[in-house]
């Protein structure tokens, strides 16, 4: 168990390090725009994201603007609730994913994949789906 709780302290530094590093990009940046980018139309909700990408509102409301300022995303008011707005990915927004996405792929490979051998990905995908949904 103490392998357990120390892999999910060291997993997310790791890969957020290795996006940092060939990407400048943190791995929370990353999340959002891959969120963003697996929805019909490349937007949710402000909360929404923010629950996704398990941050607080504000905390969300930070890391929208500077994506925005870099030209990732746009924020606009929602047309089914004014007091609300939602994110949608620029083209730049997704241009930028595809091209941070190969790292990001390394780095999961590298850090966690490689380590896994001829374990069942599909019952291990399975886990990590069922967990995710209790939690």
């Amino acid at each position: 168990m103490r392998a357990l709780g120390r892999f999910l302290l060291v997993m997310p530094r790791a890969l957020d390090a290795d996006l940092m590093r060939e990407q400048r990009m943190s791995a929370s940046e990353y999340s959002v725009l891959r969120h963003l980018s697996e929805t019909p139309d490349q937007r949710m909700r402000m909360s929404e994201l923010a629950a996704a990408c398990d941050m607080s509102l504000s905390g969300m409301t930070r890391l929208a603007a500077k994506l925005e300022s870099l030209g990732y995303l746009k924020r606009i008011r929602c047309e089914e609730d004014a007091r609300g707005a939602n994110a949608v990915l620029t083209e730049r927004g997704l241009e930028r994913l595809r091209e941070a996405w190969p790292t990001h792929l390394a780095s999961v490979r590298r850090h966690i994949f490689d380590h896994l051998g001829e374990l069942d990905l599909d019952r291990l995908a399975s886990a990590f789906a069922a967990m995710a949904t209790d939690s």
